[in-house]
């Protein structure tokens, strides 16, 4: 039976906006506890933020989850309160084992200390033996790429070489739990990939990930399930696949509107539209882009357009042109009609994607509409790691590197 590492029971944590923490004195201790009874039926609701809010899930041991959500949506929070830096309003997370946790860079690290001297300070604060960080010094270093200035006083550290630090210190702790936040996104490209390959080795080993990124291609890479946190509330969780494609739905819509663009003209409407091969579990879903893909748009003609004109348009999530189709010779009688796109493949990275329907009739009119929901494409990202480098396009390369015989570079 697989053991829970990490259990969450209606947890909350509540912050007064626009407080600030002042020095107290004894006689303010004091006066404070004299006077809050009173203090507290003059505070208005308005005064205070949930960050978290009654939030419940259980992670198994050497699952890796991820966390993703908007800014603001309370992930930062949820992890501290995991990793204990900051005590509940309500509720309780149980964690079972050692946690390692990597919120923000640098944590632990004192600026005029070495590099040397912060790798045992950061191990020290992690909970890790003095005999285990001589252990594993050399490793540590060597993963952060910083041995030539392991001996210079931190505070001369590029943001970017305190980040690898600090994750070498936190992977090499050796946890049942590691807790990593958004540190990543400081780090080159490389290092990201070493990152991401030393925490596939962690899970390998039956250990537990909680990991919180906004590049959706590392989420989809490196998890199988996936918690996400809207206003500090957990609004979905389940398989990586179908949550983050309904995340990235949802964000395009609140980007789109949630409701179908239409003119006011009469002579044509949008009825709706499906998904018929392959299709996933919802009607919008492809489920494999690599395969032909058929798509069914239901359309109602109130007046005969005999040389009609249709374009369709997909847009990605931020708003860059796919690629558009336009249709001459267009004949619709009065009534319900279907119109199938079929395309050999759609080889698209696995996302939301607007699609864009326009009718051109014979008066000169254009009727165009938003497809609601958006269009998902399903499957495992085969491009780069990072989105910004990963384009629109899933389309798979293979790689072979052979050495020039010295018989062929001259010639024989």
């Amino acid at each position: 039976m697989t053991e829970i590492a990490i259990q969450v029971q209606g947890l909350g944590k509540r912050y007064r906006v626009g407080e600030r923490e002042r020095y107290l004195a004894l006689r303010d201790i004091l006066t404070r506890a004299l006077t809050a009874p009173f203090k507290r039926w003059q505070r208005r609701a308005t005064d205070h933020l949930w960050a978290v809010k009654d939030v419940s899930f259980d992670i198994q041991q050497g699952e890796i989850v991820g966390l993703i959500g908007r800014n603001g949506a309370g992930k930062t929070t949820l992890l501290k309160l995991l990793s204990r830096i900051t005590r509940p309003t309500e509720g309780f997370a149980e964690t079972h084992g050692r946690v390692g946790s990597l919120l923000e860079v640098g944590t632990g690290f004192h600026p005029e200390l070495t590099g040397r001297e912060n790798v045992y300070l950061s191990g020290a604060v992690l909970g890790m033996k003095k005999a285990e960080i001589v252990r594993k010094f050399d490793e540590i270093v060597a993963f952060a790429e910083v041995e030539r200035f392991i001996d210079t006083p931190l505070k001369h550290f590029s943001t970017g070489m305190q980040m690898r630090l600090a994750f070498a210190v936190a992977a090499h702790l050796e946890p049942e739990i590691l807790l990593v936040d958004e540190v990543l996104a400081v780090g080159d490209s490389e290092f990201q990939k070493k990152c991401l390959g030393k925490m596939q080795g962690i899970s390998k080993s039956g250990r537990t990930i909680v990991f919180v990124s906004h590049q959706m291609n590392q989420i989809r890479r490196l998890c199988e399930r996936v918690v996400w946190i809207d206003s500090g509330q957990l609004r979905l969780d389940g398989p990586a696949e179908t949550i983050i494609g309904a995340y990235e739905q949802s964000a395009l819509s609140a980007s789109r509107g949630n409701q179908a663009e239409t003119s006011s003209g009469e002579v044509v409407s949008f009825s709706g539209w499906e998904v018929l091969e392959p299709r996933g579990s919802e009607s919008n879903i492809v489920s494999d882009g690599s395969a032909p893909v058929s798509i069914r748009i239901d359309v109602l003609t109130r007046q005969v357009i005999a040389h009609g004109k249709v374009a369709v348009v997909i847009y990605d999530s931020r708003g860059f042109l796919v690629s558009g189709w336009s249709f001459d010779d267009l004949q619709l009688s009065p009534g319900e009609h279907y119109i199938q796109l079929s395309f050999p493949d759609l080889p698209l990275r696995p996302g939301a994607y607007s699609v864009y329907l326009s009718i051109h009739d014979d008066h000169e009119r254009n009727h165009n509409w938003t497809l609601v929901p958006a269009l998902v494409i399903e499957g495992m990202p085969v491009t780069h790691f990072m989105d910004e480098w990963a384009g629109v396009l899933n389309i798979p390369c293979s790689l072979e590197c052979k050495q020039i015989e010295l018989d062929a570079r001259i010639g024989k």
